[in-house]
């Protein structure tokens, strides 16, 4: 059996419309985390992350969050201004460890309430079972994006 040719041919960009549900989805999280917090919905990801798998290194905490080490530097530097995170000194003097403190466990704390009050309307207004689907459509298409990036 040889591979059979699609018939199936997308319209319009891809870029374009992941960039629009992106901004579509990301105006119900940041309205909720700027109301109460004052808080970017990106910067409750980062602090997040930073909780997580922190103390840890800006290069692993910009992978494990699929960044590039310049845009994780510019992100990071609001959190470090507000008190939220430190960098510390690491193995050696030239390495360093991104770590929350207590003011940015507080912060994020409070947030992750405004987090779930957007994550339940956004739930709702596509419905469990499409955000299941998305969800699953998404992380394949990152693997295979990573995987081909790899390759």
């Amino acid at each position: 059996m040889g591979q059979e040719l699609s018939t199936v041919r997308p319209q319009g960009c891809t870029h374009m419309k992941v960039r629009q549900i992106s901004r579509l989805v990301g105006r119900y999280y940041d309205e909720a985390h700027g109301n109460a917090t004052g808080l970017k919905s990106t910067q409750y990801a980062l602090l997040s992350f930073v909780l997580k798998l922190g103390p840890l290194r800006p290069g692993d905490l910009a992978q494990a969050m699929r960044l590039d080490a310049s845009t994780l530097s510019r992100n990071l530097q609001p959190l470090v201004a507000q008190g939220w995170v430190r960098l510390q000194p690491g193995d050696d003097a030239r390495s360093r460890l991104v770590e929350i403190t207590d003011t940015g466990r507080a912060v994020r704390e409070q947030s992750q309430r405004a987090w779930k009050k957007a994550q339940l309307k956004v739930n709702a207004v596509l419905g469990p079972e499409r955000v299941v689907a998305l969800h699953e459509l998404l992380d394949e298409c990152i693997g295979l994006l990573e995987a081909a990036e790899d390759a």
